[in-house]
């Protein structure tokens, strides 16, 4: 599998939290498109099908992550 460069996989992870949170606030159709375009970028970088396993698997593949720890991980 491809893994995204941590820069990159970083600043999605952040764009993530922060149009979740403008959504959340405004719900404009703009913030919801970035959204949407942010989380299917983020699972594709990351081998996944959902954004909150993408988000799991991201926090994972940055550096200082235990890579040990797959707990949060579901199989299948």
């Amino acid at each position: 599998m491809l893994m995204a460069h941590p820069v990159i996989l970083r600043g999605l992870v952040s764009e993530y939290e922060s149009l979740r949170d403008l959504h959340a606030e405004n719900g404009s159709p703009n913030a919801e498109h970035r959204l949407q375009n942010v989380a299917y970028t983020r699972c594709v970088s990351t081998g996944t099908r959902d954004i909150d396993t993408a988000l799991i698997a991201a926090h994972h593949q940055l550096p200082g992550a235990r890579p040990e720890d797959d707990s949060l991980l579901t199989s299948g």
